[in-house]
């Protein structure tokens, strides 16, 4: 991934990302706003639900308390309270209290609940009550919540009991009024709100009647009913979202029975609409600053990357030698001093290569003139002493000038031989010619240069040299010049030789390696230094008594003409390995 991708990539996911943190930490806070108005709300109205909950049981209480002071009252409690009491004369006074004080339940009971008359069951009386008895501590004056048994079933209702006293006698005078959609809406609901009353499965209404999705609150009602206290939960009425209604539910108890659960409902509706709403506007502002985001990315990294890339293409073409190259960027920043420090470092190199170059002619001027004067100097003092015997033979001894001449003859010509041949090993290295490349098998170069040598192996018997090839299973193709490649390996393979006058084991590798292969010559012998390793491919610096140095001055030029490279491991008595590494493949 280049520079300006990666650039263009942060500045956009940056953006993208604040995008994001901002919307998600709006739509968050949004949330968590509504929900604790939500909350607010739905306990504000269940406390005015109590509130009005209770004002509505005191005037219950206060309809039956006149019930209980009328003289219809008053009549049935001397009549029930006679040594024979007529009861049948009883049967619709309660239904007269019930209707003259607007109550849906109402029973006229002794004091040992057995009723008297019963407003809503007539059918009844001489029976025992079972929904206001003293058993549940309805002796107080205060309003409680019940449930009425009635012919079409059960029924929830908020009641109240009072004595009526005639003398020494009393009665119990029940009344109550029925828990429906009428009751919630005469009680009323905060705005924003609505309440529903559970009562079973089958009854279960808010102030507008019953609900027919009343089953959906089967769960929460069951949970409230078996722990008896309040809880929270979240109903969708329907498949759409916005249908969801977050709820709280109040237990009405009895006894210590649940008799019924009251449910506060707000609607999520206007929030779910405001999400919705912060998300679409934060996705269009997201898409908004993406695209901003790219273009300003775009302008950003073309004016960061380009001086950049120039900076870059100037250092490729400084590491591939032209130490000219110059960059064009506009000075005024960290960049622009860059690249002043870049051409100024340019112009720098170029100084210093054209003065190392004259350094490096001088020096190779100098050590070739030492080189040859070595050279040369050997062979030219048996020249002069030839020559002096001569003329010192031809003025003395006359007579023996011929044999002399003749010995002195073979002797020039002997040194002769040595010059030129020192000649010609300057000469050939000074005129190494391009290598002629061609398809070739490493392997099969490297067994041609071993035929060579089998004799000398065979023949050296006081010390043997143990030839050891371990070449590479799989054909090694490359382009190279045979001769040359030839010619350098029979250099190393012969240095070899000569580091190990006492025998020892010469090893030849080859191998794959990537895109390139390699050819590997290690020896037992004597070794070298690290100082002697590090001169070891300088032109005339040789390790041996007789030697030109210009072996493996040879062998590093026909590996480098063929882009190849080669490099020497060694410490003094441990042998020496050659490692040279040759492109596969075509070389161009």
């Amino acid at each position: 991934m280049t520079f300006r991708t990666k650039l263009l990539l942060i500045t956009s996911l940056t953006v993208t990302g604040s995008v994001a943190l901002a919307t998600g930490a709006i739509s968050l806070w949004t949330r968590l706003t509504f929900e604790r108005m939500d909350l607010d709300r739905r306990q504000t109205a269940l406390r005015q639900f109590q509130k009005d909950l209770s004002m509505r049981g005191q005037e219950v209480a206060a309809r039956v308390q006149k019930a209980a002071a009328s003289e219809t009252a008053i009549r049935v409690a001397i009549e029930a309270n006679r040594a024979a009491p007529d009861l049948s004369l009883l049967l619709n006074d309660a239904r007269t209290l019930a209707e003259t004080q607007s109550l849906d339940f109402l029973d006229l009971v002794q004091p040992d609940l057995s009723i008297l008359s019963s407003a809503h069951w007539p059918a009844r009386f001489g029976y025992k009550n079972d929904w206001a008895g003293a058993e549940n501590g309805r002796t107080s004056p205060d309003p409680f919540l019940t449930r009425v048994p009635t012919q079409e079933g059960s029924a929830a209702a908020l009641a109240a009991v009072r004595t009526v006293n005639a003398g020494e006698k009393k009665i119990l005078v029940l009344g109550a009024e029925r828990l429906n959609p009428s009751f919630l809406a005469s009680i009323g609901a905060s705005p924003g709100t609505r309440a529903m009353l559970w009562l079973s499965d089958q009854e279960v209404f808010d102030a507008n009647g019953p609900l027919a999705q009343g089953m959906r609150l089967a769960s929460l009602a069951g949970e409230v009913e078996r722990t008896g206290k309040p809880a929270n939960a979240t109903i969708q009425w329907d498949a759409s979202n916005e249908s969801a209604e977050a709820l709280q539910a109040m237990p009405f108890l009895s006894g210590g029975k649940v008799v019924g659960v009251l449910f506060i409902g707000t609607s999520l509706r206007e929030q779910i609409r405001l999400q919705r709403s912060i998300l679409w506007t934060g996705l269009l502002v997201g898409a908004s600053g993406i695209l901003l985001g790219l273009l300003t990315g775009l302008w950003t990294t073309e004016r960061v990357t380009r001086p950049v890339k120039l900076l870059a293409a100037g250092a490729k073409a400084v590491a591939g030698g032209d130490l000219n190259a110059q960059v064009t960027i506009s000075p005024g920043d960290e960049i622009g001093d860059l690249a002043e420090s870049f051409n100024a470092m340019t112009v720098q190199l170029s100084e210093q290569r054209a003065r190392a170059i004259q350094a490096e002619r001088v020096a190779a001027w100098r050590e070739l003139a030492r080189r040859l004067a070595h050279e040369l100097k050997n062979p030219l003092f048996p020249l002069q002493i030839t020559v002096e015997n001569l003329r010192k033979a031809r003025a003395h001894h006359p007579q023996q000038f011929e044999e002399v001449f003749e010995q002195c003859t073979s002797t020039l010509l002997a040194e002769l031989g040595n010059l030129r041949g020192i000649v010609d090993r300057f000469s050939d290295f000074a005129k190494m010619p391009q290598p002629t490349k061609g398809p070739a098998e490493l392997n099969e170069v490297v067994r041609g240069v071993v035929r060579l040598f089998e004799a000398q192996f065979a023949a050296r018997t006081t010390a043997p040299i143990e030839l050891a090839l371990q070449l590479s299973v799989e054909p090694l193709p490359v382009q190279l010049d045979q001769e040359q490649m030839g010619r350098a390996l029979k250099n190393l393979v012969l240095n070899a030789m000569d580091a190990m006058p006492a025998g020892g084991t010469l090893r030849i590798l080859t191998a794959q390696a990537g895109g390139s292969v390699s050819l590997e010559v290690s020896d037992s012998g004597q070794g070298l230094t690290q100082e002697e390793c590090e001169r070891l491919f300088t032109p005339y610096y040789t390790t041996k008594r007789h030697g030109t140095g210009l072996g493996l001055a040879i062998v590093q030029s026909v590996v480098s003409d063929h882009q190849g490279k080669i490099s020497v491991t060694s410490e003094p008595g441990k042998g020496a390995r050659f490692l040279i590494t040759l492109p596969t493949g075509r070389i161009e």
